[in-house]
């Protein structure tokens, strides 16, 4: 996982000798805004999952220090209850800047955690935004969290989280206005078209700290599971999946050699002839392409 972090040049020799050995690991994305209780909540999943013997890695995503650039670590600090425990791995990652709710490095430590005999990896992420949907090509099973309080419905609707959960969870379901939104929740998704055959997320009720509703998370968890494995749709966004982070690699190599070739400073005449009015960026871009090759 360091070496992933770090883009360690060991990691392709890593990778090779992790590929044969992923894939059997069901993946489950868990976001929501900030402050719905993400964390709680992934802990009472850990901790269910492990009565079933289930082992359970957790891939917290932090906010990166403005100071550091490291992660806080918040989400090791809520879930320690399970630090002792040798069926569970926590690992918090710094997203450093990166859109979309997740660390760029997430697919490649998924991979590591997959290949390393995780049951069930939990990644979650910074918290869902208007951008902040990446979670949905990152999981096999995506978990919304919501909680009343924390704005309307049609706040959620515009976040764009309707299209990308498979579960949606109303957490802090003792406080007031729960069942409101759980109501709310399940009209908006009952307009949104779906095919015939396609799954229809339920809308669960969970208080984490108690940890009423997480047997029922954990059902519905088993049955999309079981849907998506049936329908093709597991393999479809594994797929997905892995050509994200093939393009991902090959941006980044292509980036590297860049460097080697050109030096920053050959990026920079070019940026400033475009600048100048003497290059378009398209011939400022075959320019670079044509030194790499």
């Amino acid at each position: 996982m360091s070496l992933v972090e770090d883009e360690s040049p060991r990691l392709r020799e890593v990778m090779a000798e992790l590929a044969p050995l992923a894939g059997s690991a069901h993946v489950v994305g868990i976001t929501g805004p900030p402050g719905v209780g993400k964390s709680t909540a992934t802990s009472a999943l850990v901790a269910a999952l492990r009565r079933r013997e289930q082992r359970v890695a957790v891939l917290a995503i932090d906010p990166s220090s403005p100071f550091s650039g490291g992660a806080l670590l918040g989400d090791r600090i809520r879930m320690s209850e399970h630090a002792t425990d040798p069926g569970v791995f926590i690992r918090s990652m710094a997203s450093r800047g990166h859109l979309g709710g997740l660390a760029w490095t997430t697919p490649q430590a998924l991979r590591v955690l997959d290949a390393s005999g995780f049951d069930v990896v939990l990644v979650e992420t910074v918290g869902v935004g208007q951008n902040e949907v990446e979670v949905a090509g990152a999981a096999d099973t995506v978990v919304v969290l919501l909680a009343p309080g924390m704005g309307d419905s049609v706040q959620a609707a515009k976040a764009g989280i309707l299209e990308v959960g498979d579960l949606y969870v109303v957490n802090k379901a003792d406080r007031d206005g729960a069942s409101a939104l759980r109501q709310d929740l399940r009209t908006m998704l009952s307009l949104v078209e779906r095919p015939e055959g396609a799954w229809r997320p339920p809308v669960l009720l969970t208080t984490a700290p108690g940890g009423e509703g997480i047997d029922d998370m954990v059902a519905a968890l088993d049955e999309h599971l079981a849907w998506a494995q049936g329908s093709g749709a597991l393999h479809r966004r594994r797929l997905g999946r892995a050509r994200t982070e093939v393009e991902a690699v090959a941006l980044t190599a292509l980036r590297r050699r860049w460097a080697g070739v050109s030096d920053r400073d050959r990026l920079d005449m070019l940026a400033e002839e475009v600048v100048g009015g003497h290059l378009d960026p398209y011939a400022a871009a075959d320019r670079l392409l044509e030194e790499v090759d």
